[in-house]
């Protein structure tokens, strides 16, 4: 695994800094009290502690995931944070001073959003963090500078206090306390929302789950007494999709954990072609 990101990493259990080491062929990061974590032969390395609460997105949805992003349908998102991004990390360190800055996706899912980011920054590395191995599997994948690791990003994170530029955060749960730990001195973190009008023309007519009027006060109250917001920008787009495609944009989210799939079959036939379907976020910028 690239060195100036294992520097980075500390143990789960004891906080102490983590080194490779290789025995019998086998890959692992280890630190000096032998708290030992596999490196998966897929390139991730799972730093969990005991059980985990949940398995993250299941292989299914995380294949439907990367069809839907391959296809480019969400690149309006990867391409307004890494506008943002850019920006960010020009303000944080305009003299250079840290060569390799981290950019840490926690939920990154497949890695599309988070390998536009590196795109955009060419001296950064990147560190995605998921709770599912089959999205990780494929977020190794997804930029030469990105490295992967297998954590709960409810708990603590397995990084060194202050050693992150730059927090991603796309759809997925937030840990004000310690993505405030974290992130370095001037460093920023990028929250993706829904907005409220997203997917919206699906909503009703397939029963998909509905983006919670309260949702921006509840990004506020989890990033409170942590973060200050310093601007908030909305970004839309309008899609047009086939049956198959919106078949697959269900699949990816949370409404796959509630949707009968041969009722969300018969209701899309209903729909005709093209669907067209309203993409609508907010990405919120914020210091600690």
């Amino acid at each position: 695994m690239p060195s100036r990101v294992v520097a980075r990493l500390r143990c789960p259990v004891c906080q102490d800094p983590l080194a490779e080491v290789v025995t019998g062929g086998s890959r692992a990061l280890r630190c000096p009290r032998r708290h030992s974590f596999d490196i998966a032969r897929q390139g991730y390395v799972n730093l969990l502690t005991g059980r985990a609460p949940h398995s993250g997105d299941t292989a299914e949805m995380v294949t439907a995931r990367a069809d839907f992003l391959s296809a480019g349908h969400y690149d309006v998102i990867s391409a307004a944070l890494a506008a943002a991004a850019d920006t960010a990390l020009a303000a944080a360190d305009p003299g250079g001073s840290d060569a390799y800055p981290l950019v840490v996706d926690a939920g990154a899912g497949t890695g599309r959003h988070l390998a536009a980011v590196l795109a955009a920054v060419p001296a950064a590395v990147g560190l995605a963090l998921d709770i599912s191995k089959p999205a990780l599997r494929r977020a190794t994948r997804s930029h030469p500078r990105v490295t992967a690791a297998l954590a709960d990003t409810w708990q603590r994170l397995p990084l060194a206090d202050a050693s992150t530029a730059l927090l991603l955060n796309v759809f997925a749960p937030r840990n004000g306390a310690e993505f405030r730990r974290v992130l370095a001195p001037g460093g920023r973190l990028l929250v993706v929302t829904p907005a409220a009008d997203h997917l919206t023309e699906l909503v009703t007519a397939l029963g998909l789950l509905r983006v919670d009027p309260a949702k921006a006060d509840r990004v506020a109250a989890s990033l409170a007494g942590h973060f200050t917001e310093e601007s908030t920008t909305v970004h839309r787009q309008e899609l047009t999709l086939s049956g198959p495609e919106v078949a697959t944009l269900v699949g990816m989210g949370p409404s796959a954990w509630h949707t009968d799939p041969a009722g969300l079959a018969a209701r899309i036939e209903t729909l005709g072609e093209p669907v067209r379907v309203t993409v609508a976020v907010r990405l919120g910028t914020y210091r600690p």
